[in-house]
């Protein structure tokens, strides 16, 4: 089981990647920096990257912590099938647990199995509503990503697709502080909504947690949308 991390390397690993975009360096520099943040944050990735929309329109590894990374990202593009593609398009995280049995992009799997990819966890990067890229992070092991992972994971994509998302437009500035703080908020009714799915339905926390994660996927809403209906479905229920 994968330990969680703790709220404090979450700041951290944000503040290295602020940094770096109120620096002014290159677009390029901070995403490459968004790799290595999410690299580091989630404990049992040996590989990330980051996939983006080039000039050309089309989906592309705009960053890669590895060459397997580049590679398996290559195979997606060329296959039209994966977890990257899957996240953007679907917009909702995708948690692939083992190339050698997993059968929802069975092309892909086999030649990620190939380049030693066992399992993947990939998220999308939303801004103003609209996906603009996919963040991923890749293990060389099966089964090593947890929910909470994939919950950390998608809170690191949610406050810097904010922050390169206000950088980039024109007559806006960028708020990292609340885009942090938000992110951090929806974990917090994350959180507090686990409990309440454990309380009611006397599950244990994993559990309660795939139960909003499905949710999410099944409703095409974020897991802070679910989080919020059953905080508010639980506070109209008590007499």
């Amino acid at each position: 089981m994968n330990t969680e991390p703790s709220v404090a390397e979450l700041t951290a690993a944000f503040a290295r990647l602020q940094s770096t975009v109120l620096s002014q360096e290159s677009a390029t520099s901070a995403v490459h920096q968004l790799a290595q943040v999410a690299q580091g944050l989630i404990d049992s990735a040996a590989g990330a990257g980051v996939s983006l929309q080039g000039e050309d329109g089309r989906k592309t590894t705009t960053a890669a912590t590895d060459r397997v990374v580049e590679d398996a990202d290559d195979l997606q593009y060329e296959l039209g099938q994966g977890p990257c593609l899957s996240a953007w398009e679907t917009v909702s995280p995708q948690r692939l647990e083992d190339t050698a049995t997993d059968q929802r992009w069975p092309h892909w799997s086999a030649g990620a199995l190939r380049l030693g990819v066992r399992s993947v966890l990939s998220t999308p990067l939303i801004f103003a509503g609209e996906p603009i890229g996919a963040l991923k992070v890749y293990a060389t092991t099966a089964e090593a990503f947890s929910a909470d992972d994939e919950r950390m994971l998608g809170l690191l994509a949610q406050a810097a697709a904010t922050l390169f998302g206000a950088a980039r437009a024109p007559k806006t500035s960028p708020q990292p502080d609340t885009a942090l703080e938000s992110a951090l908020t929806d974990r917090r009714e994350i959180d507090m909504a686990t409990g309440v799915l454990m309380g009611r339905s006397g599950i244990d926390e994993e559990s309660a947690r795939t139960r909003l994660m499905d949710a999410s996927r099944s409703q095409d809403r974020t897991l802070a949308d679910i989080a919020h209906q059953v905080l508010e479905h639980d506070r109209t229920s008590k007499p």
